[in-house]
């Protein structure tokens, strides 16, 4: 899981999870209280997705 992707692919990640900004990785304090626990939610399945699905090289999970 990163902010900057570009940095992720130079260094040889094979499975990359873009996050929200660099001071807040994984999380809007602009956000209520019950959408921001959605999108913290919303990005560890989507780790977890990543984390089974088999990869041959790079690959970038988005929405």
């Amino acid at each position: 899981m990163c902010t900057i992707t570009p940095v992720s692919v130079t260094v040889g990640a094979n499975r990359i999870i873009p996050t929200i900004a660099i001071p807040h990785p994984l999380g809007n304090p602009a956000l209520s209280r019950e959408d921001e626990f959605k999108l913290r939610r919303k990005l560890v399945e989507r780790a977890l997705v990543a984390l089974q699905t088999p990869v041959d090289g790079q690959r970038v999970f988005e929405d």
